[in-house]
């Protein structure tokens, strides 16, 4: 099995809360990072500027980080939409459907990122991906559940017999506990930047601005940020 450098490491990076936090922990972790993001016909596709607006903005404040931070990849998947319109990927209604899932749900989005991953991972030689799947505080998204990435790593594993691992680091969190963990890498300032320049809004609108960020404040994606935004701040209130 070919050994791929476990101090180096490729972050799926979409520029939403998640994924921003989860570029930060790798930052703190690793020796050198990557980030790779997915252009796949997204209605939000405003998280892709974030992606730009959050390394920037780490270069500019946080340089002992940034300094682990390397190049940035883009790639287009854009037959996930192709397939099939979801209400992520045309502008449709967002429910909850008959399987129980909410229409949101781009099927195989996340198995198919983390292919892509594992192949860029094997050229770059390194070890790890970084992801930031949850299934502690989400959509009910499947592929974002641990028994799925557990299984996406073993046949990452056999399929190119080499030695990648997928580290989840929010996959227990729920979203205020993620934001404590963005604080203790970077304290409040981290916060504030990932907060500031991240994208979570499914319907993409960056003219309308929260206390918690940018976005139309009623879709599932936005209430889920709002609510663990309230219990981030509410407990830190409580701290003092």
């Amino acid at each position: 099995m070919r050994q791929l450098d476990p101090g180096k490491a490729l972050v799926l990076f979409s520029g939403g809360q998640d994924s921003s936090i989860a570029l930060a922990y790798a930052l703190d972790k690793f020796d050198r990072v990557e980030t790779l993001g997915f252009d796949y016909g997204q209605r939000h596709a405003a998280e892709l500027g974030a992606r730009a607006a959050i390394r920037r903005a780490l270069g500019e404040r946080f340089a002992l980080l940034a300094d682990k931070l390397g190049e940035d990849t883009l790639v287009d998947l854009g037959a996930l939409s192709a397939l099939g319109d979801t209400a992520m990927t045309a502008a449709t209604e967002i429910f909850i459907d008959d399987t129980g899932l909410p229409t949101t749900f781009v099927p195989g989005r996340n198995l198919a990122f983390l292919v892509i991953a594992g192949a860029l991972a094997y050229r770059r030689d390194a070890g790890v991906l970084v992801a930031g799947m949850c299934e502690a505080d989400y959509s009910g998204y499947p592929d974002c559940r641990q028994d799925a990435i557990a299984a996406q790593e073993q046949a990452l594993q056999l399929g190119m017999d080499a030695t990648i691992t997928v580290d989840t680091p929010l996959m227990t969190l729920t979203k205020a506990d993620s934001w404590r963990l963005a604080e203790s890498i970077g304290g409040v300032d981290l916060v504030d930047l990932i907060n500031e320049h991240s994208h979570t809004c499914y319907l993409g609108v960056r003219a309308k601005r929260h206390a918690w960020g940018y976005g139309c404040g009623t879709c599932p994606a936005c209430a889920l940020r709002a609510r663990g935004w309230d219990e981030y701040k509410a407990a830190r209130l409580g701290q003092i």
